[in-house]
């Protein structure tokens, strides 16, 4: 019966290896995926802007969105950690481009401009709640996809 209990356990070991095989190959796939589509949206915007002669505040604040999910995916890359931070970033940022076109190209300011500053002041108060939280209660160690925790010492 030994030898049944050891044949179960490496047949866990290596189904478990190549799940995680399977499993992280996928999300590198994805982050580059995401990465690649991140940067080349950006240089479509940038060209855009170039073949227009001018660039808009709106086209500006367009490559700030651009800008924050590079670096979003660059976060997640390196410590497989997805920070919300930079989410309520761009959504902030996407009202404020979306207040400025419709404001400055299209009607009068009417109502719809209170709520998107009520919206865009919502998600300041978000970020703030979500800084003093994790000053106040950190998270645990943050462990790259190798297994290591970051910040310590390699172990050999």
């Amino acid at each position: 019966m030994k030898w049944a209990e050891s044949s179960r356990k490496q047949m866990h070991k290596s189904a478990n290896s190549v799940g995680s095989l399977l499993v992280e190959g996928f999300h590198y796939l994805g982050l580059f995926a995401i990465g690649g589509v991140t940067a080349w949206a950006s240089v479509g915007a940038f060209m855009a802007m170039l073949d227009k002669g001018q660039a808009s505040v709106d086209d500006i604040l367009l490559l700030f969105i651009y800008l924050e999910l590079g670096a979003m995916v660059g976060i997640y890359f390196k410590t497989n950690h997805l920070p919300i931070r930079f989410l309520l970033y761009i959504a902030i940022t996407a009202l404020t481009r979306y207040l400025i076109g419709d404001v400055s190209h299209h009607k009068a300011p009417d109502v719809g401009l209170l709520y998107l500053c009520g919206g865009i002041f919502l998600l300041a108060l978000s970020v703030l709640a979500v800084r003093f939280a994790s000053y106040q209660f950190p998270s645990s160690k943050a462990i790259d996809a190798t297994g290591q925790v970051i910040g310590s010492p390699v172990e050999k």
